[in-house]
């Protein structure tokens, strides 16, 4: 598979080399409530304030640091750092490789990251917070996305044809199948159960993966193939719905608006994460 190819599946990014590249902004927001007790949105701010690619944002463990991937004038893909203490944002990463979906490692030690490797390899890589060194890598092939379960086990979207979700066990180096088709964003509920969704040609139906009993549930769907959810502590399964944020209310089997960011001039909603302590929102806005 040719590196222009991989990108294409792995990043879904609609252009390659010196093509058009998508403008999209990442957007930081408060958490807190307004006089009746009901949860708002204040304090926006454009952490990017670019034109450009900017995307996949994720928190440090702390949630005093935002970690994304910017596209500049090199056309390469680099991990960026936004401090919200100091308002300001830094290079994390400089390299010729490519580093997509930047996370906190399980352990807190390291951000790891999907790296498009010189050979077209996506594979992914952890990169020392503290001085931005590649120490170590997994050694499967064709990630798109992933996500930690623990510290033995993650679950990715494999480049297969079609695509899949799977999840691999460090320790034994076994790697066991989940599902087909999968949309892009999977969530862990806890530490032992996954939540992630599953297209067809018109709706997105959503399940739960209990690795205990290695026993997947339905959840829920929704009438759209978009492919961004996250989980909340309190609110359950939450997704974008262009401008909106809707939840998931199991007792009701429906969705409901939590947030309508159209008043802060949002148009279309593409990521969604909340820091561990549920102060902040950080989405990415397509324009």
């Amino acid at each position: 598979m040719t590196k222009t190819t991989r990108l294409l599946f792995s990043i879904t990014l609609p252009f390659v080399l010196n093509a058009q590249m998508p403008n999209t902004e990442v957007w930081l927001f408060k958490l807190g409530t307004n006089e009746a007790g009901a949860s708002i949105l204040k304090e926006p701010l454009n952490i990017s304030q670019r034109n450009g690619y900017d995307n996949q944002p994720s928190f440090a463990a702390d949630g005093k640091k935002v970690y994304y991937v910017s596209v500049r004038e090199d056309n390469q893909a680099d991990i960026y750092v936004y401090d919200l203490r100091k308002k300001e944002t830094l290079p994390f990463t400089k390299t010729k490789e490519s580093e997509y979906s930047p996370q906190i490692s399980s352990d807190d030690k390291y951000i790891e990251a999907v790296v498009v490797e010189m050979d077209s390899a996506q594979r992914i890589h952890s990169i020392n917070q503290l001085t931005g060194a590649d120490e170590k890598k997994l050694d499967f092939d064709s990630v798109g996305y992933y996500c930690e379960l623990n510290s033995d086990t993650l679950v990715y979207y494999k480049l297969t044809e079609p695509h899949s979700l799977r999840y691999y066990i460090k320790s034994s180096k076994e790697d066991k199948w989940i599902g087909n088709s999968p949309i892009r964003g999977f969530k862990l509920v806890n530490r032992h159960t996954l939540i992630y969704g599953l297209k067809d040609s018109s709706k997105v139906v959503f399940y739960t993966y209990d690795f205990l009993l290695k026993k997947a549930k339905y959840y829920a769907e929704y009438p759209s193939l978009d492919e961004d959810i996250c989980w909340h502590t309190k609110w359950g399964l939450i997704k974008p719905d262009g401008n909106k944020l809707l939840r998931y209310d199991e007792s009701k089997s429906d969705w409901l608006l939590l947030f309508d960011l159209s008043s802060f001039g949002i148009k279309k909603i593409t990521r969604v994460t909340f820091d561990s302590k549920n102060n902040y929102l950080v989405i990415v806005d397509n324009l």
